[in-house]
């Protein structure tokens, strides 16, 4: 049985979608939840007209600047939150958006969306700038876990659909079985 422990700070520290394709079978543990990170999204700085930064730093966008290894929590719709990782060096804003992750624990469960694995997972504004390096109860961890991914168009944005920075798992059903995760 495999023990999770947190990526390091440097994980989250580079090239935003070496980043995205890299979480990709990386394991979230959130309060006793787990589950295999099955699809990103890349938005990379102000050149980036989808990026939250793309405008400058705000107090709503401070955390995307860095350091990386950090949660960005927003509502979106009024109704819905996303949960993102800050990446790249201290003072660029750039993050990995989580659109979709595969639960293995409490129960098996495939959640396609932002809004509906914050809600599964209880994960709300208040979980905005945690720490996901020096944390216990929430952090992504490596199984080793290797999932065969498409990249596209990413998706809900009417600006920079041109990037393909989403990245989704193609086929996930017979490898998840193989690894027994003890967080």
């Amino acid at each position: 049985m495999n023990k999770l422990i947190p990526l390091p700070r440097e994980f989250f520290a580079r090239d935003t979608n070496v980043v995205s394709t890299e979480l990709i079978g990386k394991t979230l543990y959130f309060q006793g939840k787990t589950a295999i990170i099955t699809e990103t999204e890349s938005y990379i700085g102000q050149n980036d007209p989808a990026c939250h930064a793309a405008r400058g730093r705000t107090k709503r966008t401070d955390i995307m600047f860095g350091p990386a290894g950090f949660s960005y929590v927003y509502l979106i719709y009024g109704m819905y939150y996303c949960l993102n990782f800050v990446t790249e060096a201290k003072g660029f804003p750039a993050a990995t958006l989580i659109r979709g992750v595969h639960v293995i624990s409490p129960e098996n469960l495939y959640l396609n969306g932002p809004g509906k694995l914050c809600k599964y997972l209880g994960i709300n504004i208040s979980h905005n700038k945690c720490d996901l390096i020096n944390n216990n109860e929430f952090f992504v961890g490596d199984i080793g876990l290797k999932l065969p991914y498409s990249t596209t168009a990413r998706i809900g944005i009417t600006k920079g659909t041109d990037k393909l920075w989403r990245y989704v798992v193609t086929d996930i059903t017979n490898l998840i079985s193989q690894y027994n995760v003890q967080p």
